[in-house]
Parts: C-alpha cells; structure tokens; sequence
C-alpha cells in the first residue's frame, strides 16, 4: 500500500523501445517497457550499468540523442484537463510546451547540465520566461530566489555561477531549476551519484520534502536499490534493457519473485543486522548485440533450468507484482536447477551466441 493517497494515472507508457543505430546494426537498449504512473506516485527504477535506465528516462520526454531512436510504443501523458497525448510521435516543437512545463528532468551531472557561463539566476529566468512570456524580469528572479529557498540555498546565490558553488549545492539547484514552472512529473537520473553520502541524504531529504508539499509525481533512478527501498512507492527492476519485474517497494524487498531482484537485494549488506559474506551477482550483464534466445538472466542465475536457454519469459502478474520468469508460472515452478557453469563457459557451449 502506498504510504500517501495517489491521483489519477499521470503517465502510461506501452511497450517502448529504443534502438541505438550502429554500423553494426540497430541495438535494442529498451525493449517493450510498460508501466504507468499516478499522481504524486514515486516509482523507482533500478538495474546495473547497462540495463537501460538512462535511456528509458530520457526516451519518455524524447531527449534521447542520436544514434538513440525510439523504435515502437506510446508514451501517453494524461492532462489535467481529460485529454491524452502520445509524446512518442511529436516534434521538438510540439513538445515544447510539455517539456518542464508538465514533465521535467534532472540529469545526472549538475555540473555539465548547468550553463557554466550563466548565473543561476539567469538560467531560471531563461526557463520561467520561455514558458510564462509575460513574467518580468524581477518576478523570474524572486520565484527563482523562492525555490532556491525551499532546497535550502540561500537566496542570494541567484547571483552565482555555477562554479562558484558547491558540488551538492548545484545539484539542489538543478532539482530547484526543474520545479520552476510546478511540473507534474520530475524524472531525476541518479541525481545524487557525484557527492558524498552525507549529502546524499540531505538532498533526498530535502526532495521529500518539496514532493509532499508540491504533490509532483517522481521517476527515480539509481544504482542504490536501499535508498529506493526507502523512498519509493513502486520499483521497476531492468535487466538487458527490460522490466524483469514491477510492483510495491516493499513487496519487491519482503519476496521478489524475479531472481535478478532477489540478487540485487542482496547485494547491499543489512544496516541493522549480523555481518554476513555478500557474494554479489556473478558474471556480466550480456551484450545486447547478442543475446541468449531465452532469459537474458539464465546465465547468471542461480536457480535456471534448461527452459530457460530457450524460452523468453514474459512480464506476468504474479500477486501484487508483475515479473518475468518461468519459475512463476506452474509448468515450470517445480523444474529441477539445470547444471550452472560460468558465463564464459556457456558462450563456449553455445547457450550464448
């Protein structure tokens, strides 16, 4: 159950994909992503280097860059108003006025976001002004010096360059940039992964605490499946460009019904238990350009069976979640653990081609 009471769907997104186009051919990175969001929802995504988390965010408001195309899907924004657009077929200039106006983004690095030559409040003022044309000059600097405020950076730093700030202080202001214009939906992209734990807290903290009193709804990403845990009233798990498994957070921690979960889960070692020998995920994530016909996760898996070298598992509902494994369904539920090698041995058998 969530821990506050969520709106209306905000966002649905169906079967999404995005390619990279090589010389080599087209890279499926995102492969049939389908989820939706509600209103003041956080929904959390997770997954190792690789797995597509970048490249699903970025895809939902269409900023992925070249050779990165969307190659199928929806991406459905429902309005205040009732009506519903596909962010999937609009132009740059269609977009224009959903972009940080309804759905805004932080990027991972404030530093290389921020415009080094610019004050802040300059920047703030680009972005109020081009989406409100009648603010003046005055009032885009004081509802700049206001969120600024609420991220607790004192006001008079509308006046400094980005350098001349701190690394957690240009982040905070780089989330304080993407509520300027009250968005419903803040997708932040590992947003704390270039400053110290300390102020790691402190940030997330201080994002709780705008979400609750502003009421955005919030995609999160990030390596660090503890803190999502925390703060997150859904996961999305990706491994090799999909979902593997989607639902409440805390279901996802008390019993994952993907393999993939349950091993990530237990790669962070317990706060408040006995020391315990972590063993970590062994092997590593497959190349996306050649994928095993079956589970991209057999080869790591602790529990695979022989099936699974073949069959692809589909997303299915399983309780309160949503997981793609055999395991889950009662055909294979009971199949004995095939003979696990390691990954570099199975390319040599030919499991992975």
């Amino acid at each position: 159950m969530s821990r506050r009471e969520l709106g209306e769907v905000l966002l649905e997104v169906n079967d999404l994909s995005v390619d990279y186009l090589t010389l080599k051919g087209a890279v499926r990175a995102v492969d049939g992503a389908t989820f939706t969001l509600r209103r003041g929802e956080i929904l959390g995504v997770a997954g190792e280097s690789g797995s597509g988390k970048s490249t699903l965010t970025t895809a939902i408001l269409r900023l992925q860059r070249p050779p990165a195309v969307t190659a199928a899907g929806q991406v459905l924004y429902h309005d205040q108003d009732g009506t519903v657009t596909d962010l999937v077929p609009r132009t740059d200039a269609q977009l224009r006025s959903i972009r940080w106006d309804k759905l805004a983004i932080v990027m991972q690095s404030a530093m290389d976001a921020l415009n080094p030559v610019k004050r802040l409040g300059d920047q703030f003022r680009d972005v109020l002004q081009l989406h409100q044309p009648k603010m003046s000059n005055r009032e885009a600097i004081e509802r700049a010096q206001d969120l600024l405020a609420m991220s607790g950076i004192p006001r008079d730093r509308v006046n400094s360059y980005p350098h001349e700030m701190s690394g957690g202080m240009r982040q905070r202001a780089l989330i304080s940039l993407a509520l300027a214009c009250d968005p419903e939906l803040v997708i932040m992209d590992e947003p704390t992964t270039a400053v110290d734990v300390v102020m790691q807290r402190t940030i997330m903290g201080q994002v709780l605490r705008l979400q609750r009193k502003l009421g955005f709804a919030i995609i999160f990403v990030t390596h660090d499946l503890s803190l999502l845990l925390e703060l997150s009233d859904r996961l999305a798990i990706m491994y090799a460009g999909k979902i593997v498994e989607i639902g409440p957070a805390a279901q996802l921690y008390r019993d994952p019904k993907h393999p993939y979960t349950q091993a990530l889960r237990d790669s962070f070692p317990p706060l408040y238990a006995p020391l315990v020998k972590m063993s970590g995920i062994p092997g590593t994530a497959p190349d996306l350009m050649n994928l095993p016909d079956g589970c991209s996760f057999a080869p790591r898996c602790p529990v695979a069976m022989t099936a699974c070298a073949s069959v692809r598992p589909a997303l299915i509902e399983v309780g309160p979640v949503d997981a793609a494994c055999l395991r889950n369904q009662p055909e294979y539920a009971d199949a004995p653990v095939a003979d696990r090698v390691d990954a570099e041995a199975l390319e040599m058998e030919g499991v992975l081609r």
